[in-house]
C-alpha cells in the first residue's frame, strides 16, 4: 500500500495565500501602509490651551492653519527631491517624497481671535486662549 501524505504537507498549499503577493506589492509600493500623521499633544495651563505638533523635516512655509467657525484645520505639505549626478549628469540616485499631511480641532472653547503660533525645531506649538465664561445673571420671565 501507499502512504498517505498530507497535502499540504508535501506541497504547502496549506499556507500558501494568494492574496499575498498582492499586499507585498502593494506594501513595497506605497511603504508599509500606515496612515500618514503627525501626532499632537494638547494641555491646558493659566487659562490657555497648548497644541504641540510634531512636523519634523517641514519648512515653515510648508505649514498651513486655517480656522472655519470652530474648527481648527492644521495642514503641512511636504514637497523634497533629492537627486545625486555623476560628473556626465547622468543620475546615481533619485529619490522624491511628496505628502500632504492635515489634521483638525474643534475650538469650540478657545476665543479664535487671539490664537498664535510658532515653529521651532519641527515643533508647531499653538496657544490657543480660552473664551472668558460670562456670568448667568438670575432673571425672571413675565407670563403673559
Amino acid at each position: 500500500m501507499f502512504a498517505l501524505t498530507p497535502f499540504g504537507r508535501r506541497f504547502g498549499v496549506d499556507s500558501y495565500n494568494p492574496f499575498r503577493e498582492f499586499e507585498n506589492m502593494e506594501k513595497s509600493f506605497f511603504g508599509s501602509g500606515a496612515l500618514a500623521e503627525f501626532k499632537t499633544d494638547i494641555r491646558e495651563k493659566d487659562g490657555k490651551y497648548i497644541l504641540e505638533a510634531d512636523l519634523p523635516g517641514f519648512r515653515k512655509e510648508d505649514i498651513r492653519i486655517s480656522l472655519d467657525g470652530d474648527y481648527m484645520t492644521i495642514t503641512a505639505e511636504r514637497k523634497a527631491e533629492n537627486e545625486e549626478k555623476d560628473e556626465k549628469g547622468n543620475y546615481i540616485r533619485s529619490e522624491r517624497s511628496f505628502g500632504s499631511f492635515s489634521r483638525t480641532f474643534d475650538l469650540s472653547g478657545v476665543d479664535s481671535e487671539k490664537i498664535d503660533a510658532s515653529y521651532q525645531d519641527g515643533v508647531l506649538s499653538v496657544i490657543m486662549p480660552k473664551k472668558e465664561k460670562e456670568e448667568k445673571k438670575d432673571r425672571y420671565i413675565e407670563i403673559r
